[in-house]
């Protein structure tokens, strides 16, 4: 890869209808879409965390969508490298890279680098999980604190993802998590435009409801009871997906499926609102899409983005 490498990158919140915007830019141009979502990268779940369909995948190649178990760790760090790697095969079969997602750590961690933090073994994960599980979080949180109070007094104990990921690097590589942060690595070698998805308030509010509807109605109850009859791990990221926890207490008889519904929506609302705030703040945008996109575009919208990508990827200046 060298600074001849050109990918778009398409941001926004949950339910913003960025997916069908980056397959509508990688259909124009000859693309794949490489996904940025924390939870679409794990295999279950794929109702719940809105992943492409058969059909949508068959239209054009997708790639890190399903790609790891739910027992399977995930980090910016990780993510970035298997990015990158699908990044360089895209340009060398002379596609563009159409970079698509929510999770702003990961676009950060591509657009300008990461710690290059070495991969933890099996078997110190599995250690270090199993001590957090037995001994709770205050209680972990604190035997961290006293090992590496540097990275602890960042973490709130309850964080447990975060507080087991910093025990995990302590373990493998002796060196605390913030000396690995304190050393990233170079940006993103080629150019990348950004492309934010920001519709207003209201309109994204009423396409997250009609999404969650949606999604029960197409089997997202059944979906997590099978999911967790597989017994998965009391840490994986999926546990928190957006809806999970809510239909986990409708199944578990705590809430009526009504209830766990409008709880799921409203969850999924205050996660939209922090998603937006964190791009406005954290992300170098170059264009801006204030409305809802959708799987037909609109020739208003397409006279405004086919130009700025057509002299993006002409000239590699956004």
């Amino acid at each position: 890869m060298d600074k001849q490498t050109r990918i778009l990158v398409v941001a926004g919140p949950t339910a913003s209808g960025k997916s069908a915007l980056a397959a509508w830019l990688a259909q124009r141009y000859g693309g794949l879409v490489i996904n940025a979502d924390s939870m679409q990268v794990y295999r279950d779940l794929r109702i719940v965390t809105a992943r492409p369909d058969a059909a949508e995948e068959a239209e054009l190649p997708h790639r890190l969508y399903g790609v790891l178990s739910a027992s399977d760790p995930c980090s910016a760090g990780i993510w970035r490298r298997m990015a990158l790697a699908e990044i360089e095969q895209a340009q060398a079969a002379g596609r563009v890279p159409v970079v698509v997602g929510g999770t702003g750590l990961y676009l950060r961690a591509l657009l300008e680098g990461i710690a290059d933090i070495p991969p933890v073994p099996a078997a110190i994960r599995d250690e270090v999980r199993a001590r957090a599980e037995q001994m709770g979080p205050e209680a972990f949180h604190a035997e961290l604190a006293a090992r590496d109070p540097a990275i602890a007094e960042r973490l709130h104990p309850t964080d447990r993802q975060r507080t087991t990921r910093a025990a995990e690097v302590l373990a493998a590589t002796g060196r605390s998590l913030a000396d690995w942060q304190a050393t990233g690595v170079a940006p993103f070698p080629g150019a990348a435009a950004v492309v934010l998805v920001d519709p207003p308030v209201e309109d994204l509010r009423s396409r997250i409801d009609q999404r969650f509807d949606a999604m029960v109605a197409e089997g997202a109850v059944e979906e997590v009871k099978a999911f967790l009859a597989t017994d998965p791990p009391t840490g994986a990221p999926l546990r928190r997906a957006l809806g999970v926890p809510e239909l986990a207490a409708y199944l578990a008889g705590e809430l009526t499926l009504d209830a766990a519904v409008t709880a799921g929506k409203a969850a999924s609302r205050q996660y939209a609102k922090r998603q937006r705030t964190w791009f406005r703040h954290q992300l170098t945008r170059n264009l801006i899409i204030n409305t809802v996109a959708s799987k037909k575009q609109s020739d208003s919208l397409a006279a405004i983005i086919f130009p700025f990508v057509d002299d993006f990827l002409l000239t590699g200046k956004t």
